[in-house]
């Protein structure tokens, strides 16, 4: 997996499963710019990448994004389309439409303004790779996540229609649908669900790793495992698949 040289950009990249695919890039030769909305966050990151503080989900920021880009580097050969939030813990009842169009508008919009923008670039040299981050969410549903699960199902959609347009220029679509990923983003998440369900946070992270056949949660460096193959030449025909890294996720709904 030589990616010298390969202009990978990662939205959401100052953080978790960004990062992490933004650093095994790098690992592998690539030239890097990462998007986020956390100024202290892209303070952190490596200075050799390219950064800009950017909103997944505003077409200005991402349109303007893309000009600069294609003036510094030319053209685009990775989109990881990555930003997304975990939006409100909540009975569907419960959900309030503001909520729900929040988190709709960043994973979902965020995707489809990435891919839009990024598709001229790589039909103009036929050829390149976009991976979107889904979630186990979009393929079998999450409780007390609706608008979360909703856009991420939608996300998968996205990638396969994609994946028919671009194909014949070269151009190869997937997803990846993380299972629960360790980290403070899920850390947020289990202390909302124990809260609502009356329980403690150890409960719940049990019950999700006893969803899966691993018993187990992943970590963000297995997500940009699978990020790194799908751009590589081993992933060469490999287009408009949703791919878990999840452990195996048997019971989506464990019982706590």
């Amino acid at each position: 997996m030589d990616f010298k040289g390969k202009r990978v950009l990662v939205t959401a990249g100052a953080s978790g499963i960004g990062y992490a695919m933004a650093e095994a890039f790098a690992a592998k030769g690539a030239k890097v710019w990462i998007t986020d909305i956390d100024k202290v966050a892209l303070q952190t990151i490596d200075p050799q990448w390219r950064s800009s503080l950017a909103d997944a989900s505003s077409e200005a920021d991402m349109t303007a994004l893309f000009v600069e880009l294609k003036e510094e580097w030319g053209g685009l050969d990775v989109l990881c389309a990555n930003a997304g939030i975990a939006g409100p813990t909540a009975l569907i009842e419960d959900v309030t439409l503001e909520a729900w169009r929040h988190c709709v508008a960043v994973n979902l919009e965020g995707a489809f303004l990435a891919a839009k923008l990024a598709a001229p670039l790589m039909k103009a040299q036929r050829n390149g790779c976009m991976i979107f981050t889904s979630s186990t969410a979009g393929l079998f549903g999450y409780p007390n996540r609706s608008p979360y699960s909703a856009a991420k199902w939608a996300i998968i959609g996205l990638m396969k229609t994609v994946a028919m347009e671009l194909g014949p220029f070269g151009i190869r679509a997937n997803a990846i649908c993380p299972g629960s990923v360790e980290g403070p983003r899920m850390e947020r998440v289990l202390a909302k669900e124990a809260m609502i369900k009356g329980t403690t946070r150890d409960a719940i992270y049990k019950g999700y790793a006893s969803g899966t056949s691993m018993q187990t949660f992943v970590e963000a460096k297995d997500i940009a495992a699978m990020a790194t193959f799908l751009a590589s030449e081993g992933g060469r025909y490999v287009s408009g698949q949703a791919l878990a890294v999840d452990g195996h996720t048997e019971n989506p709904d464990p019982k706590v």
